[in-house]
């Protein structure tokens, strides 16, 4: 029924992120509801959709964005609740899901779900200057050695967020040991994520805290000396994990509400999370938080590890950044 009404009512109107492939494959299984793709970045749609419904327009269905995104239109009270959606067995069996559950990054647990997420990897460095072995540790950069030779993204700047936010809310961690980056090792804030990767290859500052792993390692490929380290390499002091970028939510005061839960649907169900995961040339995928379809095909940098104790950079407590600026704030007075 929910199919007939959607297919009447004819398209569904989705405001996003990243690649295409996932709502095109949608596209093909439901030719009668069309898919109208509106994209931008997060603070661009985030701009849109608030600009819209102040001129009392309701035009977007369904939105992917990331954790900050997504909690202004929480707090704006742009969105309606995700879990009455559910239709499918399979959506709403929570079995099938890491840990067991369903994952939100809002405070009542059912308007932005959290579909994957993967190891964060936090430390870019040198080739010639480190010695990737001789790190073991979170304690080993307090090593009088690397005193000054540190950089980390500014986290009141865009962007800057995950590598302070794992620190933070790492309990083997936190503030304490965040105070100690700064006093015992001089850590440098920087605002320009390619001037970090340009100080990591000449050896200004051969260590990086960063948010951009993957421009390191296309660095790396291009000559210079810089590498990302494993994100389990200090395993034994956890590890993040996660979810920038793949956060789903229903808009409410919809246009298409039926075709917005069919689509929702088939986008957490098996068939559509497996799309998800494909990789290609220019969309390196994403590892589900289905635990129910395969992953051996994606690149060892996404891939989970069993037994690895994970801190999930997910959910409103995360997503305050309040208490880590006012950290940064007294750390740099």
């Amino acid at each position: 029924r929910t199919v007939k009404a959607a297919e009447q009512e004819g398209q569904v109107v989705v405001y996003k992120i990243s690649g295409d492939s996932e709502w095109n494959a949608f596209q093909k299984k439901y030719p009668k509801i069309k898919v109208l793709l509106v994209p931008g970045s997060a603070a661009q749609i985030q701009q849109r959709i608030l600009a819209e419904r102040r001129a009392g327009k309701y035009l977007a269905d369904v939105v992917r964005l990331g954790g900050g995104t997504t909690t202004v239109l929480f707090k704006a009270k742009a969105l309606d609740p995700i879990t009455p959606a559910f239709i499918l067995p399979e959506v709403k069996d929570t079995s099938k899901w890491l840990d067991g559950k369903h994952h939100y990054n809002d405070a009542e647990n059912q308007y932005v779900f959290a579909y994957a997420a993967w190891p964060l990897h936090l430390l870019g460095y040198n080739q010639k200057l480190v010695d990737p072995q001789t790190l073991r540790g979170y304690a080993d950069l307090l090593d009088p050695k690397w005193k000054g030779k540190i950089t980390i993204k500014d986290p009141r700047e865009p962007g800057g967020g995950s590598p302070l936010l794992f620190l933070y809310h790492n309990p083997q961690l936190g503030p304490e040991y965040i105070k100690k980056l700064f006093t015992m090792g001089g850590l440098t804030f920087i605002r320009d994520t390619r001037q970090q990767i340009d100080w990591i290859a000449s050896g200004k500052y051969p260590i990086a805290f960063t948010p951009q792993a993957k421009e390191v390692e296309e660095a790396g490929k291009k000559g210079l000396p810089v590498d990302m380290l494993d994100a389990h390499s200090f395993k034994n002091d956890g590890v993040g994990l996660e979810s920038g970028g793949t956060m789903v939510a229903l808009v409410n005061k919809a246009p298409h509400p039926n075709a917005a839960k069919v689509l929702i649907n088939w986008f957490l169900s098996r068939e559509g999370q497996m799309t998800v995961q494909k990789t290609g040339p220019d969309e390196p995928g994403q590892n589900s938080l289905r635990e129910d379809i395969p992953k051996e095909h994606l690149p060892r940098q996404l891939q989970r590890q069993k037994g690895t104790k994970y801190i999930r950079l997910w959910g409103p407590d995360v997503w305050d950044r309040t208490p880590i600026r006012e950290l940064v704030t007294e750390l740099t007075k």
